[in-house]
């Protein structure tokens, strides 16, 4: 018997998969404990339309991400900080004030997580910050840190 999952079961299957099953194992086990659907016209309908939407909204933020990037990739952002003697930084830049850096000059919105930088940023000078926009998409972003 094919049923829909909706939930996942071990050894069977992931939510939203179409799965071939015994008789017995599906109406005793998997219909009665709701953890599946019969896979009927209009169940395998309505899976297909819920897959090609996901399928939809993953081109558009890929599309966005890649945009994104285009103004993102190889721009400069500057940032100023307090040092002490011989140039160190009092603490060091992090991601959250590159991320204010790019969405203040830039006009690009993106989450702290997102950013990567290669190392600590505690003195003056030019750093590279990877922005990871979408799983395929990237940008390199150089952070410029100068005196307050």
């Amino acid at each position: 018997m094919k049923v829909i999952l909706t939930q996942d079961v071990k050894g069977t299957g992931k939510k939203g998969q179409l799965v071939e099953v015994a008789d017995g194992y599906a109406n005793n086990f998997l219909l009665r404990r709701g953890l599946a659907t019969e896979a009927s016209a209009q169940a395998l309908n309505e899976m297909k339309n819920r897959d090609e939407a996901a399928a939809h909204r993953q081109r558009e933020e890929q599309r966005a991400a890649q945009e994104a990037a285009a103004a993102l990739d190889g721009k400069t952002v500057k940032l100023t900080a307090k040092a002490g003697a011989g140039g160190k930084l009092f603490g060091s830049i992090t991601a959250r004030e590159v991320t204010e850096a790019i969405q203040k000059e830039l006009g690009v919105a993106v989450d702290k997580r997102k950013v990567s930088l290669e190392s600590d940023i505690k003195a003056f000078g030019t750093y590279t910050a990877e922005v990871r926009l979408h799983q395929s998409v990237s940008a390199k972003v150089y952070v410029v840190v100068g005196q307050e």
